[in-house]
């Protein structure tokens, strides 16, 4: 790296990973969203659908929501698997060099302001538990060391993450397990039976789908932060095969849990009004319980914020700061920003945040699916990723394309805020591929286009990896031993 150390696009942390690198297997990757996914949020959807329709009703169409967020996942994943690249990186194609940083920073904000309010929660519980033990009463105290805590294990690798989920997942599930049946308890004490249950509301099924979905939105774009770590079968241009490790985590992890996590909600407001589970437990039980209960809450805000908050704010404050922020300084960057945005106060309008930062990034989803998919058929020529007078370049580092379709389409989502998702989403793909189509490629020619989409472009597929060495990408075919180690067998090199 130092031979390019003025190269604003260069740092460590968001090279591509080379397969030999990764290091995530399917169980690790499912454990990781099991931990994600346990969140208090996703108590308050239950909650809501059950006060206005039929438990079975509620429970479907959460369930379907998720699925369908986590096809988005599916999509934008293969950009790790495929190339190995971060989010912030990729973005360069449909945005320019330059022009990512609109789009990525605005993600990176986000997810910061996700992690101070996950923090807080869970410096809340910690407070809980020491006022009961030693009755010490300082939460501010125990937010900065809950903060410090969840960057130390983040800084740590994905590695030391994917250790975390694995000892916290099956304890998440098991204290889930006896959440439900604690509040069933109370259900049929109060007379209550959930699955007769006829609540009040009026809330439109519509609006239930749409709320879960948009929970997910914002991590459903730069999903390839995390699965550019997976383990991934090469030589293949299968989909299904190429992405195996993935369905697991995105089609049952995601789907399943939450909906079991909506479940648990559902089952507070039956039987006391009062969807927050934790609340309920907390003001009618002490000692172990108490204890337990708070654990909870401390191991799902730090189970989530380690990969669905801090990897992906910090890889974006990197892209915007190379080569002199690098992944360490930049996650201390997103514990400052996510406290500067004083997350106790974001918690009292948390429907309207997520609906506006879900609006806005809906559109770089559908920018970038297009993209990926329809503009380059998945080939990518990622040294100029990396070049300042690249293919990537377009206009003084800006990609009109992108830029007028991001404008437009997140425009769109705001004012349409109820349904921001359908309408940012497919107005931005379609946008962006008019203006790429019918202006943009015929002014800066893309070689993966002009190439007629030839396989030098691709990477997993064709078992390459692009290796940056001495101010270079060294193009690496390799070939996988059934020791899961890899042969080098040529090079070609491309200086940048």
């Amino acid at each position: 790296m130092n031979a390019n150390k003025n190269n604003s696009l260069l740092e460590k942390s968001i090279l591509p990973i080379t397969n030999a690198k990764r290091n995530i297997s399917m169980l690790g990757y499912f454990m990781m969203w099991v931990g994600m996914v346990v969140m208090i949020a996703a108590y308050q959807f239950g909650g809501d659908a059950i006060h206005s329709h039929p438990i079975a009703i509620s429970l479907l169409i959460i369930f379907l929501a998720y699925l369908a967020i986590g096809i988005v996942m599916l999509l934008s994943a293969d950009i790790g698997t495929e190339h190995g690249l971060s989010f912030a990186v990729y973005l360069r194609a449909p945005f320019g060099v330059y022009g990512t940083h609109l789009p990525v920073v605005t993600r990176g904000i986000v997810a910061s302001l996700w992690f101070g309010i996950q923090t807080y929660l869970g410096a809340l519980a910690l407070n809980g538990i020491f006022e009961y033990l030693f009755g010490f009463n300082n939460w501010i105290f125990w937010y900065i060391i809950f903060a410090a805590i969840q960057i130390i294990n983040t800084a740590m690798g994905i590695k030391a993450v994917e250790r975390f989920a694995d000892f916290a997942a099956p304890i998440l599930i098991g204290i889930s397990i006896w959440m439900y049946f604690y509040l069933d308890d109370l259900s049929v004490v109060s007379g209550k039976n959930i699955w007769t249950f006829v609540g009040e509301g009026s809330t439109p099924l519509y609006s239930i789908f749409m709320g879960n979905f948009m929970l997910w939105a914002a991590l459903a774009i730069d999903v390839p932060n995390i699965s550019r770590h997976l383990k991934v079968q090469s030589g293949t241009k299968n989909f299904f095969k190429r992405n195996k490790n993935i369905f697991a985590a995105q089609m049952l992890a995601l789907p399943i849990f939450s909906t079991g996590m909506a479940l648990i909600g559902a089952l507070a407001f039956v039987a006391t009004g009062e969807w927050n589970p934790i609340t309920i437990i907390q003001a009618n039980e002490t000692g172990i319980s108490l204890l337990v209960l708070l654990g909870l809450v401390t191991l799902a805000q730090w189970s989530t914020n380690n990969a669905a908050n801090l990897i992906p704010a910090a890889l974006a404050f990197v892209n915007a700061g190379a080569p002199k922020l690098n992944f360490k300084m930049a996650l201390v960057l997103v514990g400052v920003v996510g406290t500067l945005g004083m997350p106790w106060l974001i918690l009292d309008s948390l429907s309207v945040f997520l609906s506006y930062a879900g609006a806005a990034l809906s559109a770089v989803a559908g920018i970038m699916i297009c993209d990926y998919y329809v503009i380059r058929h998945r080939r990518l020529n990622i040294g100029d990723l990396f070049r300042k007078d690249g293919q990537f370049q377009y206009q003084s580092g800006f990609n009109p394309a992108g830029l007028i379709a991001l404008a437009v389409a997140s425009g769109l989502a705001m004012v349409f805020l109820s349904a921001a998702y359908l309408v940012g989403f497919p107005v931005g793909f379609c946008l962006y591929y008019v203006l790429m189509k019918f202006w943009i490629i015929k002014k800066y020619p893309q070689v993966e286009v002009e190439s007629n989409f030839s396989d030098r472009y691709l990477s997993t597929s064709i078992s390459q990896d692009w290796v940056y060495e001495k101010n270079e990408f060294i193009v690496t075919n390799y070939q996988e031993r059934p020791n899961n180690s890899f042969e080098e067998k040529e090079n070609t090199k491309m200086t940048i």
